[in-house]
């Protein structure tokens, strides 16, 4: 709940940036102030957002402690890493760059100031990546070794930190997610200026803010699209079980079909998706379970056996720690036998094989709303572009209409990949090292159910707040005059 929360807030921060730094950069070369006050215009509402964004980001973070403790402790030396340089390195450049934009019009130069807005929104960028690099271990964890001295998964070299870094499936979520945020980034603000036609207000400013809006969320979706595909791959890789429960497959095989919804089917699509090969294998819930023979040959363990052995990794790593001080052959032993069977290690704390398949239902139909939500998205984009460049986007209700409408939708679009990326991977807080169940805290249920809506009711509010200041803001208007010559207009009337 908090970290989908805290996902309403990103993903704009990161697409207004973009916009708000093309605006002024083309104040910077034009030297028009039009451009000037569409910017701080964008500006304003950038700020809005970004300081609720913090506020919910620091809560996630402190939640690590309270609710994940035994998470954090076999995860401390790699996770504390990556967030660390965000905090030290991303979130301090990006606040610090941050106060210089809002507050710097009149106090610096031009330029300064216009490297200020594109360093803000690089610092929020840069931020995104250190912490998708750790969210990423967690969905594939490369780089590191399980220490049975300490009970902790180590990084042992500067190698083992760079394969963390560029770990693939943290690459691909990194650009799939900032993609993202530049389709929110533009479709809020193609939604915005919709409005101000709709009123017949800010006329001027609401056809450049589509244009720019529009422009960037196009670059964002097919920058989206194309992330997908390898994030696809990825996922078909090394979480077989999530891309079967997205799309609902139980049985697999060569040449299977993508199911865009029940009863609609595109045969070999799927296994062209997973593995780039129309004749790739793709497994099924059921081959999980039972095991099966991937692309390359090897034999995947069925799900019992993985828990077999995870058994017996879990009683070898007791034993290793029983006997490393009194019997040190004995404890060799032990060590020999958790080395073997490490990697099944989280398996073993599981009850039954079924554990390991998520909730399909909600995966499978949030995966499909997703890719829906965008292509409207890429639709409207398109659209609007083109009434806007014909310059006939004012006569148009009906699509603005639609544009207002879509950016809720490209909103709960957002939701239901975040939902794909993490229900999807259910059980596992670390993919087949630890399963949720030992990764939490020792906490009642009580105190989890307060808690809980305690959160709820606190961060209602905070949306309510953010979407009340938002609107006031959007009522007001940039403070351009469009009825009165601009200074340069001026300058060129007396020529």
């Amino acid at each position: 709940m908090t970290a989908a929360y805290h996902w309403l807030f990103v993903p704009l921060t990161l697409g207004l940036a973009v916009v708000m730094g093309i605006m002024e950069t083309l104040y910077v070369v034009k030297k028009d102030e039009f451009w000037k006050k569409a910017a701080k215009f964008w500006m304003k509402l950038f700020a809005i957002n970004f300081a609720v964004g913090i506020a919910t980001g620091i809560i996630l973070e402190f939640e690590f402690g309270t609710n994940w403790s035994n998470y954090s402790w076999f995860v401390g030396d790699l996770f504390g890493a990556p967030l660390a340089i965000e905090g030290i390195l991303a979130f301090f450049m990006e606040a610090t760059f941050f106060a210089v934009m809002f507050f710097g019009w009149e106090k610096v130069s031009k330029k300064f100031h216009l490297a200020s807005t594109w360093l803000t929104g690089i610092g929020a960028t840069i931020s995104a990546y250190w912490i998708l690099v750790a969210n990423g271990w967690m969905q594939n964890p490369v780089g590191t070794t399980f220490n049975p001295d300490t009970v902790r998964s180590e990084m042992a070299s500067m190698a083992a930190f760079w394969e963390v870094i560029g770990n693939p499936v943290a690459v691909s979520k990194f650009f799939h997610s900032v993609l993202n945020g530049w389709v929110i980034g533009g479709i809020f603000t193609v939604g915005v200026a919709s409005w101000y036609l709709l009123r017949k207000r800010e006329v001027k400013f609401a056809k450049s803010s589509i244009m720019i809006g529009s422009f960037v969320g196009l670059l964002g979706a097919v920058g989206v699209f194309i992330s997908g595909d390898s994030s696809g791959v990825h996922v078909a890789e090394f979480q077989p079980m999530k891309f079967a429960a997205a799309e609902g497959l139980e049985d697999g095989g060569r040449r299977a079909a993508f199911t865009i919804v029940p009863g609609i089917r595109i045969p070999g699509m799927l296994s062209l998706l997973a593995t780039h090969d129309i004749n790739g294998f793709v497994p099924g819930i059921n081959d999980i379970l039972m095991g099966y023979t991937d692309n390359e040959g090897n034999i995947v363990p069925s799900v019992e056996e993985k828990m077999f052995r995870g058994r017996m990794a879990i009683n070898a790593l007791k034993g290793y720690r029983e006997n490393k001080e009194t019997d040190p052959a004995k404890a060799e032993k032990f060590r020999t036998t958790l080395d073997n069977n490490v990697q099944f290690l989280g398996y073993g704390y599981l009850d039954s094989p079924e554990e390991v398949i998520p909730n399909v239902p909600l995966v499978f139909w949030a995966f499909r709303l997703m890719i829906g939500f965008g292509l409207l998205a890429i639709l409207v984009f398109i659209l609007t572009q083109w009434f806007t460049y014909k310059d006939r986007i004012e006569n148009q209700k009906w699509l603005l209409w639609l544009a207002m409408l879509t950016v809720p939708l490209v909103y709960l679009g957002s939701q239901c990949g975040w939902i794909v990326a993490e229900v999807g991977r259910q059980p596992w807080a670390i993919q087949g090292l630890l399963p949720l169940k030992a990764a939490v805290s020792s906490l009642s249920t009580g105190t989890v159910k307060t808690t809980f809506f305690i959160f709820c009711a606190i961060f209602t509010l905070f949306l309510i707040i953010e979407i009340r200041i938002l609107i006031k803001a959007i009522h007001k208007g940039p403070e351009i005059q469009e009825g009165a010559a601009l200074p340069n207009e001026s300058k060129q009337s007396n020529k």
